[in-house]
């Protein structure tokens, strides 16, 4: 789930908004031809009370139809945090849109993560949703800083030893 401000606006970075907007032309030109096609062929099959295909196809069609929806209304209450316009100093504290690089303090391994929104959230790739536990207690956080995080096992603690532009 996005975070809300107040106004209902959903804070994406620039990445995310494009990954929403390339998602909704696909399923708008792409997946919605297909699915007509799908139709378009079960229906030539005649009898439509024991058509599967048919059923399979137009429940898809809501599907798509149902995240058609659900894009555009994210892509009209969007607003972009450009981590690019961030000035050095807005760079002291983790906040959406930043890289951050950290200390285990308990293994002495360093892990470094990118602060984004939950569309663009990709742990694989180090990419990680404001909304998760370990960034919501990093944001606010400076260089320098150690925080602790409760986990299951007990609490890990990080220093956060840089924060800069995402890209960098």
């Amino acid at each position: 789930m996005e975070k809300k401000k107040e106004d209902g606006k959903i804070r994406l970075t620039r990445e995310g908004y494009q990954k929403l907007e390339e998602e909704l032309r696909y399923l708008k030109t792409v997946k919605r031809k297909e699915i007509a096609d799908r139709i378009s062929h079960a229906l030539s099959f005649g009898d439509l009370s024991e058509n599967a295909e048919y059923e399979a196809a137009k429940n898809e069609q809501a599907f798509i139809e149902g995240r058609i929806l659900v894009l555009e209304e994210k892509l009209r209450r969007a607003e972009i945090v450009d981590e690019e316009e961030y000035a050095e100093e807005d760079l002291d504290r983790v906040r959406l849109g930043v890289r951050v690089v950290l200390e285990n303090l308990d293994k002495g391994k360093i892990v470094e993560y990118s602060i984004v929104d939950s569309v663009e959230a990709d742990p694989s790739a180090q990419k990680i949703s404001f909304e998760s536990p370990l960034a919501q207690a990093l944001i606010g956080h400076t260089r320098g800083e150690v925080v602790e995080i409760k986990v299951p096992a007990g609490v890990v603690r990080y220093r956060i030893v840089d924060i800069r532009r995402k890209e960098e």
